[in-house]
């Protein structure tokens, strides 16, 4: 029996430890939005086969025919989609032509007079796992030691600081969800993106 009751202890640890670690994991993470951004192709400058780029040579004999396929660059044809993640600490985008990234911190992209808020979902992302942290210790300890103690207290303790872990998470996700839509409407012109979506780590 009480070996049964300890399998039980510890298959209830499962959950917060799973929580723990998807907190961590989204925390770290610079996936919680991602999209495209919609970028001007840079001029090849007479570089052949080389591709998001506007093909015009100044100085050639064909000087007309390049001008008239720049000119018909002008559209849509102009611009190359690129790729973007974003999370709490950084921001990065693919770099055209190679398979590398460019990251930023995303601090430096939001309005100033807006960080105060990233700052309060940072904080409170920090309490969630602190608090989701004491639960896995405090039902830890549980399974480890089953006498001398009385655990009803442990559990109601538990339950408690888990409720108040997820609150603060989707308190947390609420903030960062405005200080992102107040970035994609004042931030900097080259940073704003033309789609986006919630990331895997968001979720």
């Amino acid at each position: 029996m009480d070996q049964w009751a300890r399998q039980q202890r510890a298959l209830a640890l499962l959950p917060v430890c799973l929580a723990l670690t998807f907190s961590l994991t989204a925390v770290s993470s610079s996936y919680w939005c991602e999209g495209t951004r919609r970028v001007a192709k840079p001029l090849c400058q007479d570089r052949p086969g080389v591709l998001h780029c506007i093909h015009y040579s100044r100085g050639s004999s064909d000087n007309g025919t390049q001008a008239v396929q720049y000119i018909w660059e002008m559209g849509d044809d102009k611009f190359v989609q690129r790729r973007f993640h974003v999370g709490l600490w950084q921001s990065c985008e693919e770099t055209l032509g190679s398979t590398g990234e460019n990251c930023r911190s995303f601090q430096s992209v939001i309005p100033a007079e807006e960080q105060g808020v990233l700052w309060l979902s940072i904080g409170a992302e920090v309490l969630n796992i602190l608090l989701t942290l004491t639960s896995a210790v405090l039902l830890g300890s549980r399974v480890r030691h089953h006498s001398g103690f009385h655990w009803l207290k442990v559990d109601a303790s538990v339950a408690i600081l888990t409720v108040l872990a997820g609150l603060l998470a989707m308190v947390a996700h609420m903030m960062y969800t405005t200080i992102f839509q107040i970035t994609v409407n004042l931030g900097p012109e080259d940073w704003k993106p033309q789609t986006w979506d919630y990331g895997w780590s968001y979720w």
